[in-house]
């Protein structure tokens, strides 16, 4: 096409896999770019889009910048712009200290290193500062899951609890910390939300980008489990156009709720080109613990997209699913009463979820390329470690 690079061109021209160049051209990232059918047409003179991880991170808003201020060692490699690639360089960087010992402590956590986090959280549960405090909290608690810890977990989200509900006269600032916390710890475990806790409106505000982000995620997560697939991924998609991929870590959890929409929604396309985004994000600096934290939620899309190209990447991805849910089931069953599943593998828990989902033998079948006998021998063996018999009796069993 004369005057216009194909996708292709754009992408060895730029350096770029040709599915960022996709994701560029979608996002309107390109002036002149034009759609034809199915194609892109990129004009021949086109520069590759500057990263929004840069331009975010010299040009953050007055507001912004203030608000930051009023968080400084809160979650703070959450709360940092860096390109993948650069996670541990983006801490080395830090001044010594509570905040870069909770950013390493951070790190450890998301890359799948739960014993490390446990351990460098742990001095900083009782700290002064109520941002160290907290953050210790939350990855402590978080760790503790994984490691099977499970009564310093529940001691780790009682705190949090505690805090909340002793914080009611404190600073705006202070009182959306808080908030922050106790809403990513108990809607992420399925737990009831605290009768302290204020609305989103009023504390999602006061956040700076990179928690207000994550802090969207969670909210994305809470409509997800009502059963919101379509506003849940509505939300993750404005959040993400405005910005949010400059936070690595607050992207990979929004991108990984998205897919749990979409294959709810049964749009497999949309949600595997989440899941690659995530995973683009992710790998570089092998933060593959959300991965292993969402797998039941995922329906399937590891089993179909990330096992086949990265196997090694996937045991890991498993073994971390394994540890952290048997985990999460300890203290999530107890308080809500609910019995999810607790002793599927995961292909079986994987199917079983589809199937709650309303999927057929066929469909799953389809979408994973296995055979219907395949599938009706898999959910045929999780009914039976259920005893249950039938779909809509399956679906009290799966995660809510």
């Amino acid at each position: 096409m004369n005057g216009y690079l194909s996708i292709k061109e754009a992408s060895q021209k730029w350096g770029v896999s040709e599915r960022r160049v996709n994701q560029y051209c979608a996002e309107g990232r390109i002036p002149g770019v034009e759609r034809f059918g199915g194609s892109w047409a990129i004009p021949e003179n086109a520069e590759k889009p500057g990263d929004p991880r840069k331009q975010n991170k010299q040009s953050v808003p007055h507001k912004a910048q203030k608000h930051a201020e009023l968080f400084p060692g809160f979650m703070p490699l959450m709360n940092t712009p860096f390109e993948p690639g650069h996670c541990v360089e983006t801490i080395d960087k830090m001044k010594a200290g509570a905040k870069k010992n909770i950013a390493v402590a951070e790190y450890h956590y998301f890359s799948g290193q739960a014993e490390k986090a446990m351990q460098e959280t742990e001095p900083y549960l009782t700290a002064a500062d109520d941002a160290t405090r907290l953050s210790a909290c939350l990855i402590f608690a978080y760790a503790c899951l994984t490691m099977g810890r499970i009564d310093h977990a529940r001691r780790a989200l009682q705190e949090i609890q505690s805090t909340l509900a002793a914080g009611v006269e404190t600073a705006p600032s202070a009182r959306a910390m808080e908030a922050f916390v106790a809403f990513a710890a108990a809607v992420l475990l399925h737990l009831p939300l605290s009768e302290e806790m204020p609305p989103t409106r009023e504390f999602l505000p006061l956040l700076p980008p990179g928690l207000r982000a994550f802090a969207i995620y969670v909210q994305a997560h809470y409509l997800y489990l009502k059963g919101d697939y379509a506003r849940s991924a509505g939300m993750v998609e404005a959040t993400l156009a405005m910005g949010a991929d400059a936070y690595p870590i607050s992207a990979i959890y929004l991108h990984l709720v998205a897919v749990m929409d979409y294959m709810s929604l049964k749009q497999t396309n949309r949600a595997q080109t989440h899941l690659l985004t995530a995973w683009e994000i992710a790998r570089p600096d092998d933060l593959i613990e959300g991965f292993g934290e969402h797998h039941g939620l995922l329906g399937g899309m590891l089993e179909a997209t990330i096992k086949p190209n990265w196997p090694e990447d996937f045991k890991r991805i498993i073994d971390i699913t394994y540890r952290f849910s048997s985990g999460w089931r300890r203290v999530h069953n107890p308080i809500t009463g609910h019995d999810v599943a607790d002793d599927l593998t995961t292909t079986e828990f994987a199917m079983a979820m589809l199937a709650a989902r309303n999927w057929t033998n066929q469909e799953i079948a389809d979408y994973l390329n296995i055979s219907v006998n395949t599938v009706k021998s898999h959910l045929s063996e999780a009914m039976k470690k259920l005893h249950v018999e039938n779909r809509k009796d399956l679906k009290q069993y799966m995660l809510r």
